[in-house]
């Protein structure tokens, strides 16, 4: 065993067997509401694009509002998802270099400086406004990229063993130390973590540390992201949180395509024309609110209370089946729910069954959210060892937003209709809405298949579940052997 094994061991078994405290709940409100910031902004921009079209592509001679050329839509809503992809690798690498706490700290203030100058328009022509919204936005992007894995692993590190995948789940739905994970088994100060566990948990462990070489000592086995013995532990999880992620990702962000048909043909969103810029945002973002309200937030919260109950494996596997049942259903059945543009009004729909019609696309949200886009979030901070954590996390999410730039993008053309005079303005014609269902219903049972290269991490210590104490057993006995060194019991 490796020296200062035993104590290190003893300072973050309090952490696991920690009950809950008002330090957990800081740290929800601290780290939830970076992601709560993210979320807004990234997906504000969609209601955002119809005002800038309406203010800046007004053509006088036209009787239509106002819309954003394709190019110009694409550019402004998916820069910030490329600054977000480029943001998760970069600083999931540097919060496991620097360290967590310091390293969240520069991304909230990249966030804050970004998210003002990305509201202040500089410049007179459509093409500088775009410009420079795009150019705050991608860095926007870049900032909100680094909240996922620190967020994440800073909740994870923290929380209690029994409850942890709530309290990771409750941050991911919204001045503390650094984290004793990373400050033990990274930075290698023990009694610095010590130091720091104390006070949150309100113990003394002065007693547990007694020489400064302890401090110095090798507490685990250390390999590198590029090694062979990572790809033997961790290359199949690894490629499991990549793929669970990205094809989470672009079903997530196509759900979006087939909105305004489920708001037109319910009467919830008119004709543009008939409308102000206000009035369309407003019928569009209250429409979007009372889905989010009967089926996105629920399924979050949902995930909440059950998820170290049922575990994160069972919840992924069944918001990935119930996504693939609703999403085959919408396709197959898709003409006779939605129904046919009404003679009198081509903005209406009559026939199909609505309600229906409604109540299957708000159960997709649903169980997206009580299911993998919850636990892909979850999974990924919890498998990998510290020194690594916010690494790996990072990649996970990256390939998350590769997704997600397929699914807005790619099937935001591939789901124009395939006859002439059906696509929207600027774009050609495409599979259709039906179909596009029915691709993503596949990508949705692919990813119930990649759940199965991951484990069940509940109501594990993060040291058993990424082998962080396991050491060779002995060199030169040609046997790859493990020994795990035993974690003395603490009462907290």
């Amino acid at each position: 065993m490796a020296i200062g094994t035993s104590g290190t061991f003893e300072v973050l078994g309090a952490l696991d067997r920690a009950k809950t405290q008002w330090y957990h709940f800081t740290t929800i409100i601290i780290a939830g509401m970076g992601f709560f910031t993210d979320a807004y902004d990234l997906f504000c921009i969609s209601t955002v694009t119809k005002l800038l079209g309406r203010l800046y592509y007004f053509d006088p001679n036209s009787a239509k509002p106002g819309a954003l050329p394709p190019n110009v839509s694409a550019a402004v809503n998916g820069v910030a998802l490329c600054g977000t992809l480029c943001g998760q690798l970069f600083f999931g690498w540097l919060g496991d270099k620097v360290g967590r706490k310091r390293v969240y700290g520069w991304t909230l203030l990249l966030m804050i400086v970004t998210s003002i100058a990305s509201g202040l328009s500089f410049g007179h022509s459509a093409k500088g406004v775009m410009s420079t919204l795009c150019f705050f936005r991608f860095w926007l992007g870049f900032g909100i990229g680094g909240d996922y894995p620190l967020s994440a692993t800073i909740m994870s590190e923290y929380a209690n063993q029994s409850t942890r995948g709530a309290f990771i789940a409750a941050v991911f739905a919204m001045q503390m130390p650094e984290t004793a994970r990373y400050t033990a088994l990274v930075a290698k100060n023990n009694k610095q973590a010590a130091q720091d566990v104390g006070k949150v948990l309100q113990l003394d462990f002065s007693d547990v540390f007694e020489s400064s070489a302890v401090t110095a000592g090798k507490t685990h086995y250390e390999y590198g992201l590029f090694s062979r013995e990572f790809a033997r532990r961790h290359g199949l999880q690894l490629l499991g949180t990549t793929t669970t992620w990205f094809l989470l990702d672009i079903a997530f962000y196509s759900q979006n395509l087939f909105q305004k048909d489920v708001f037109t043909a319910i009467g919830w969103l008119p004709a543009a024309k008939t409308m102000s810029g206000l009035q369309e945002v407003f019928k569009i973002s209250r429409a979007q609110a009372l889905i989010a309200l009967c089926s996105t937030v629920p399924g979050y919260w949902f995930t909440v209370a059950f998820i170290d109950i049922l575990g994160r494996w069972i919840i992924q596997l069944g918001g990935f089946f119930f996504m693939t049942l609703f999403m085959f259903i919408l396709s197959l059945d898709y003409y006779n729910l939605r129904g046919q543009p009404c003679s009198y009004n081509t903005s209406k729909y009559c026939g199909g069954n609505h309600i229906a019609f409604v109540v299957l696309y708000a159960l997709t949200f649903f169980f997206a959210n009580f299911g993998p886009n919850a636990t892909t979030f979850i999974i990924p901070a919890e498998l990998f060892p510290a020194r690594l954590r916010t690494t790996c996390h990072g990649i996970s999410a990256a390939a998350g937003k590769a997704g997600a730039i397929v699914g807005a993008f790619g099937f935001l053309y591939a789901a124009q209709g395939r006859h002439a005079g059906e696509p929207d303005p600027g774009y050609n014609t495409g599979i259709g809405v039906k179909d596009a269902l029915l691709v993503l219903a596949c990508v949705n049972a692919a990813g119930f298949f990649f759940t199965f290269l991951l484990p069940e991490t509940a109501c594990r210590s993060l040291e058993e579940l990424s082998g962080e104490f396991e050491v060779p057993a002995s060199p030169g006995t040609g046997q790859d052997q493990l020994l795990k060194s035993a974690a003395p019991t603490i009462t907290v």
